[in-house]
């Protein structure tokens, strides 16, 4: 197809979002920046639920200006939004989210060598693992952001890939994920036992079954 052409029959949103994808992996891969492929991308690169909002690819903070350039001379277009961990490239108006840093942390090497290289849509590239996945969406649930449904989707799909003793490590201090963990255990989900509880209208504490 002409470039004229191209500009008169845009791809539709799913295939500019795996263009980009792809794109943005390929110009990483080129410019030896260590990356993975991260999200709900990266989470359906393993088997889960393809998303449909944007995909996500994490690089260390120190190449983040290689890698925004990288990307730029791959034909996306690259902007510094307000936020202090991430920047956003485009590629015909759908979004690639690079992150810096990941609830709060830098990435680091270390974190990316939590990847597997794998194939994905037809590109070979690191993608996080299953357990980093999971725990990095349950740590980043608050109050304005709280889908148990789609996370539940993701980790019925991930359950034999997740290393769950360290997603209980990692979320001991964010309610929002030991909330969606306990969930997750009473559906069977980490294989962790059922633990009869009953919640008594009124409090926040729980009590035995035999609690009168």
């Amino acid at each position: 197809m002409t470039v004229q052409g191209a500009l008169e029959n845009p791809p539709d949103d799913r295939t500019a979002l795996q263009d980009g994808l792809r794109l943005v992996a390929v110009a990483l891969t080129d410019a030896q920046i260590p990356f993975a492929l991260v999200g709900g991308y990266a989470a359906w690169a393993r088997g889960a639920p393809e998303p449909s909002h944007d995909a996500d690819f994490a690089v260390p903070e120190e190449d983040v200006e290689r890698a925004k350039a990288a990307i730029a001379a791959a034909g996306l277009v690259v902007e510094q939004p307000a936020e202090n961990w991430l920047f956003k490239a485009f590629h015909h108006g759908q979004l690639v989210d690079v992150l810096f840093r990941m609830v709060g942390e830098p990435v680091t090497r270390e974190l990316l060598e939590h990847s597997d290289e794998l194939e994905v849509l037809a590109v070979r590239m690191p993608v996080l693992g299953a357990t980093q996945i999971v725990s990095t969406k349950m740590r980043v649930l608050g109050e304005h952001a709280c889908d148990f449904g789609r996370l539940l989707a993701i980790v019925r799909a991930l359950r034999e890939q997740i290393d769950w003793d360290v997603v209980r490590d990692d979320v001991r201090d964010h309610p929002y994920g030991k909330a969606f963990l306990f969930l997750a255990d009473e559906l069977g989900i980490t294989g962790r036992p059922h633990r009869e509880v009953r919640v008594e209208p009124g409090r926040t504490g729980t009590a035995s079954a035999d609690a009168p």
